[in-house]
């Protein structure tokens, strides 16, 4: 078995077994990812490690944008007191990635470090809380300066969160600065609390901080809705065709296999449109809410089910009546659609919260392989749970609407009271619209999380 190794360069000492990077003897806090990237660099330091190469290794579970790898760099950089322009450890590679550039690094067997009582950065004497603050006031509000607000931010947690918040909260307008204070302490390991809730100027820091990190994530999230919509539609799409197969062979059917089309689309149509709602407030609510990831996945999911409900009711009514030229009854159906989102939507955040776990640092979570089947399942579950319960309280999801609508108005190619025969009952009773309402839920939860999980391609790395 090959024995652990430990690299040594400069005055910093970097421990693979023991995840320690040490400086003239003293613990350097860096958050579990940010290590990650230092020892990949450090091992890969005979090649340019490509920024999807640092994207697949270190951020392989959850989905960042590009900006989190420059801000991990900048902090490396700042950490090992290294320079962008004149690089003597990590050199920026011109639209490719990074590399680790140090000449003369040992690498020795690692018999354990002794970690020392000082488990954070040296502080830079010619730094105080007071100055950063007052710079951080200053540039929190300007766009072009968000690496140095971010790096500001980074540098007073290493200091004292505790001091930190402390100074902002006397000043006049430090909203802006307590939002970057707040968010850059996912990004620093001895960082501490910084509450909202309680500060003269809550309501302002609060909208201040959605804008940062919608700005950090938007084009995230926007690839992400697109993919969590053309899931949903295809998942729709390919239910809505097994089943109006399954109807044609079903004894006793009058279904022609043109059916099959017909209820592909409408199976396409409901699941784009609510894995497209659904999918934009469990979005919202992953790249928002870091401290009560949980609770506002199932909020933000409930609100947009029924939001998508209301909506899904007037496209599928649209859809239904140039097949079948039966209007429905508007206000009765509009109320069953939103509570039914409602349910939908609320169970698939609690899935999804469940199927993934909190990213360390913040980003939306990407399993991949087994463990984003694993995630599919999980909420295709949950949503197969609320659906049934639905079905049970006698509430009519997309297949026992289409069979509604066309028992009313005797279209007997799409009525579904075959499919009740093969499971011995003698029509569409209470047991078939169960069964077809679960596996409704779990194919569009499936498919809902199939889609939100999707990794992005990313474009040519550009430099920084």
């Amino acid at each position: 078995m090959t024995a652990p190794a430990r690299f040594r360069f400069g005055e910093f000492v970097l421990s693979p077994r023991q995840r320690l990077l040490m400086r003239n003897g003293a613990a350097v806090p860096l958050i579990p990812k940010y290590f990650d990237l230092l020892r990949l660099l450090v091992e890969q330091r005979r090649d340019a490690v490509s920024k999807q190469a640092i994207f697949d290794h270190v951020w392989a579970d959850v989905i960042v944008s590009d900006g989190a790898l420059s801000q991990a760099v900048r902090t490396l950089r700042r950490t090992l007191g290294d320079d962008s322009r004149e690089p003597r450890y990590i050199r920026t590679v011109s639209r490719h990635g990074y590399q680790f550039v140090w000449t003369d690094v040992v690498e020795e067997l690692d018999d354990g470090l002794t970690r020392t009582a000082s488990e954070v950065a040296e502080k830079r004497e010619d730094e105080n809380t007071g100055s950063l603050v007052d710079r951080l006031i200053a540039v929190s509000g300007n766009r072009d300066e968000s690496a140095e607000a971010r790096e500001i931010a980074e540098r007073l947690h290493v200091l004292g969160t505790d001091a930190a918040v402390a100074a902002l909260s006397s000043r006049p307008g430090h909203a802006a600065a307590l939002a970057w204070l707040r968010d850059a302490r996912w990004s620093v390991p001895t960082s501490g609390a910084v509450p909202i809730v309680g500060d003269r100027e809550a309501f302002a820091t609060v909208l201040a901080l959605v804008r940062l990190r919608l700005s950090a994530v938007k084009r995230t999230v926007a690839r992400r809705w697109a993919a969590a919509a053309l899931a949903g539609g295809a998942g729709g799409g390919i239910a809505g065709a097994v089943g109006g197969l399954v109807l044609y062979l079903s004894p006793g059917s009058r279904a022609l296999p043109e059916s099959a089309l017909a209820l592909a689309a409408i199976g396409a149509a409901a699941g784009s449109i609510g894995a497209a709602g659904i999918g934009a407030g469990l979005t919202a609510a992953e790249g928002l809410a870091r401290s009560r990831r949980g609770p506002a996945l199932a909020l933000c999911g409930a609100a947009a089910g029924a939001i998508v409900g209301t909506l899904a009711h007037v496209v599928l009514r649209a859809l239904l009546d140039s097949l079948f030229g039966l209007p429905l009854e508007y206000a009765q159906s509009q109320l069953g659609n939103a509570l039914d989102g409602l349910v939908i939507g609320g169970a698939a955040g609690c899935g999804y919260a469940t199927a993934t776990r909190q990213p360390p640092g913040g980003g939306l979570a990407a399993p991949t392989g087994a463990r984003r089947l694993i995630a599919a399942a999980i909420v295709g579950a949950w949503c197969a749970a609320a659906a049934t319960l639905l079905a049970l309280s006698g509430r009519l999801l997309v297949g026992g609407l289409v069979h509604e609508i066309a028992r009313s108005s005797q279209n007997a190619q799409l009525v579904l009271a075959p499919l009740g025969r093969l499971i011995g009952e003698p029509g569409f009773g209470a047991v078939t619209r169960t069964i077809l309402s679960a596996l409704e839920g779990a194919s569009f939860g499936a498919a809902l999380a199939w889609g939100l999980t999707a990794r992005p391609a990313r474009r040519p790395a550009g430099d920084d």
